[in-house]
């Protein structure tokens, strides 16, 4: 449905919408007391926040094929559970997809399969049949992507053939040269560099119970040789990069054995210097695993520590509970500290409050102060001073978890118990902000003008998501920061809100990339705007808020489908509410001067109405953003401090009259 379309249907009121009638405070306050009481509930003892951060299937898949890749004795009750999640994940259509209702995805599907005959299912049983059958439908296994590839030939379920050429001699390309290491992301960087080693060796998965999957593909497994091109590659790039894999092929076989050997060596080396302790390479999975498998291939024992400590990394992401257990793709602490800070910091109350500086005083130390990371390569001359996502990554800060810490330390800075505690974070997490912002006057997650788009034609880069170029949403929150802290006219930050400006869509919204999605990436844009002074008749500000208007659902809230990545996207489709979204749209509102717009006290009644008897919201639905169209992200704190963030903001507008958002977000 185009946006004029869903304007027509949300212009109409449904008999069951709330009152645009201003809920009552009263009832308002303890709506924000429950969400406080559950959201203190959840504070470790030593002052932060953890929760749940869920993929899809892939992850639990892959960490039980790791286990049987690498002959270790399995968890038989481990392996039951994570059964038990799988099932349970399955989708109506047969096969498993990227996110909560979504459609079946092949790759995710044959893991899961592959994963839970290796657990001990019959291909027998109902659920494989239906898998079975849906995956045949869709072309069989041997349509899935280049990751899915790679693990199937590491089983020698299909030939390396079938794989992209990465030849290992690419660690001593110079940095001049057009295919780098330092011209991807930080994640993929971390992911490719110990595969380059393990697509060098080819080593064997040991597989103790002898599984295979032949059944799931619609030909020989070992004839598939061909490499699909990803719906984002273009000519003439594409066209190039498959022809240059092609001539690999054939001369790769011929390269110097010394060189490669020292190549091995340099990737190596990469890897052990960036294992991040027990916190992992890159404190990703993907990345923690390969290191694994590495190490392993190139016959390090295990009890060596570099094969030790990775091997517990990827352990330590295990979620096991009574009936099931998954594997999570990494840990969020940073950031869910950060905002749950934020969140009790409206919401104001002494015992809130207090809990907010024990968390800021947790994330105090985590500050990358002494470690020159991968950033470095592009800004030599900026000092380290950011914040990772994750418990430690220190060569991998994020500019969003900085700018939102360093927002969330100066909202209690002046607070006589924390007087001048915060000033030198502050300084250096701007300082570091202020040196990683790219020409284009926006910023990135990881990195500073990562923007070597052709990289995404290469045949590996089937998934479109080599690159970290900068994003609204992070350019966003750091125009929050540096407003918020006094910054609003220099040249930077015209820089920035013309970056803005060019990308704002036709329709008014904004492109969220880290989070689902034009709801989030509107939100993230209009706290900043309104941070560096644009007023509500503003064109950018108006068209934005109108937007959001325009597309709440009847029932009052807000929502929007991990679908709406979609390389032909024609506007916003209507998708059930959901809380997150709903408290960004709220949030944007208000931070767009429209707190008194019946749209608002509608989406209020909304969180009201779903608010549970523990004071939070439940929500399946998956609002986070991994990368578009491969990789999302459900997680399980944002339905516990965003509502309480847009209510408690609201009644504090409310209850001191005032138009005007005073923070950065």
């Amino acid at each position: 449905m185009d946006d004029a379309a869903a304007r027509t249907q949300f212009d109409r009121p449904s008999p069951d919408a709330p009152s645009a009638e201003a809920p009552a405070l009263e009832l308002i306050d303890e709506a924000v007391g429950r969400a406080t009481r559950a959201l203190l509930e959840k504070q470790n003892a030593d002052g932060h926040w953890v929760y749940e951060l869920e993929a899809d299937a892939t992850i639990p898949a892959e960490y039980v094929l790791l286990v049987h890749y690498l002959g270790e004795p399995a968890d038989l009750e481990l392996e039951r559970k994570i059964g038990v999640y799988l099932r349970r994940i399955q989708g109506e259509h047969g096969g498993w997809p990227l996110f909560h209702g979504g459609a079946l995805d092949v790759s995710a599907t044959v893991k899961a399969y592959f994963a839970l005959k290796m657990i001990g299912d019959s291909p027998d049983a109902p659920h494989m049949v239906r898998a079975r059958e849906a995956l045949h439908a869709h072309g069989g296994a041997g349509a899935c992507n280049v990751f899915t590839r790679i693990l199937l030939a590491l089983y020698g379920v299909v030939s390396w053939r079938a794989v992209p050429e990465m030849p290992v001699e690419i660690m001593h390309l110079p940095r001049w040269f057009p295919i780098h290491l330092d011209k991807i992301s930080y994640w993929a960087r971390t992911v490719i560099v110990p595969l380059l080693v393990l697509r060098r060796l080819k080593p064997r998965a040991v597989n103790p119970r002898g599984v295979t999957i032949d059944e799931i593909f619609l030909q020989p497994p070992s004839t598939i040789t061909g490499l699909a091109r990803g719906a984002h590659q273009k000519e003439p790039w594409a066209s190039f990069f498959f022809a240059l894999d092609q001539v690999l092929r054939v001369v790769e076989p011929h390269f110097p054995k010394r060189s490669r050997q020292s190549a091995i060596d340099k990737a190596v080396t990469f890897v052990t210097e960036r294992l991040n302790g027990d916190d992992g390479l890159g404190a990703i999975f993907p990345a923690m695993a390969n290191s694994v498998m590495m190490y392993a291939a190139l016959g390090v024992p295990e009890d060596d520590p570099r094969r030790a400590i990775a091997r517990k990394s990827v352990e330590k992401l295990l979620v096991v509970k009574d009936d099931e257990a998954y594997c999570q793709p990494c840990f969020s602490p940073v950031w869910d500290t950060a905002l749950a800070s934020h969140a009790l910091l409206e919401a104001g109350s002494p015992e809130a409050e207090a809990a907010a500086l024990r968390g800021l005083q947790w994330l105090k130390p985590l500050q990358v102060l002494d470690v020159v990371g991968d950033w470095a390569v592009q800004k030599p001359d900026v000092r380290p001073g950011g914040w990772a996502f994750q418990y430690a990554n220190p060569h991998y800060p994020d500019l969003d978890d900085t700018a939102v810490v360093v927002m969330a330390m100066d909202r209690a800075r002046h607070r006589a118990e924390v007087a001048g505690a915060y000033d030198m974070p502050i300084d250096r997490g701007r300082e570091w902000v202020v040196g990683l912002q790219s020409k284009n006057g926006g910023w990135a997650a990881f990195d500073a003008d990562n923007t070597y788009h052709y990289l995404n034609n290469i045949p590996f880069a089937d998934h479109g998501a080599l690159l970290d170029p900068p994003t609204v949403d992070v350019a966003a929150r750091c125009v929050s920061m540096l407003a918020q802290l006094g910054e609003t006219d220099s040249p930077r930050m015209k820089a920035a809100i013309a970056y803005l400006e060019r990308e704002q869509e036709a329709d008014g919204s904004w492109f969220g990339r880290w989070g689902v999605n034009y709801v989030y990436g509107t939100w993230s844009a209009l706290c900043a705007l309104n941070a560096a002074g644009l007023t509500a008749d503003h064109p950018m500000v108006k068209k934005a808020a109108d937007w959001l208007v325009r597309i709440q659902n009847p029932d009052g809230g807000w929502g929007e489908d991990c679908s709406s990545y979609k390389l032909d996207y024609q506007g916003y489709e209507p998708y059930p509410s959901a809380s997150s979204q709903t408290a960004w749209a709220l949030l944007g509102l208000m931070a767009a001067g429209r707190t008194d717009d019946p749209a608002v006290a509608r989406g209020i009644a909304w969180l009201q109405a779903n608010q549970d008897e523990r004071g939070v919201w439940p929500e399946d639905h998956y609002t986070g953003g991994g990368f578009p169209r491969v990789f999302y992200l459900r997680y399980h704190g944002y339905s516990k401090f965003f509502p309480l963030w847009a209510m408690a903001r609201y009644r504090n507008l409310k209850r001191g009259n005032q138009a005007q958002v005073a923070w950065g977000m």
